[in-house]
């Protein structure tokens, strides 16, 4: 299956709203700060798999965590009305410039 990264927000947005995570009194506020929180310790998750290892011993547990950073990056994306597509573009233009030593 293949989706847009607009078609996978609103598929995460639909999720969110149907756990009630954007509800007003919500235990879950899911504000950018909160989500940009997310996004890091979800990352550090990715990073358990590493420890004193160069291979993960479950690629799919890697991959659960991969989706997880992902959902919250999409999500953080749409709550700042930033196009995340036109920003990766706009971002390989700048790194195809940048030289790193």
């Amino acid at each position: 299956m293949s989706m847009t990264i607009k078609e996978l927000t609103d598929l995460i947005n639909r999720f969110v709203t149907d756990k009630g995570w954007y509800a007003e009194h919500s235990i879950f506020p899911q504000t950018p700060r909160n989500i940009a929180i997310s996004v890091a310790v979800e990352a550090a998750e990715i990073l358990e798999h590493f420890q004193f290892r160069d291979d993960p011993p479950n690629r799919d547990e890697v991959a659960g965590e991969l989706a997880d950073v992902a959902n919250y990056l999409f999500q953080l994306a749409y709550l700042l009305d930033i196009d995340l597509e036109q920003a990766i573009v706009d971002k390989l233009k700048v790194n195809y410039d940048r030289n790193w030593d």
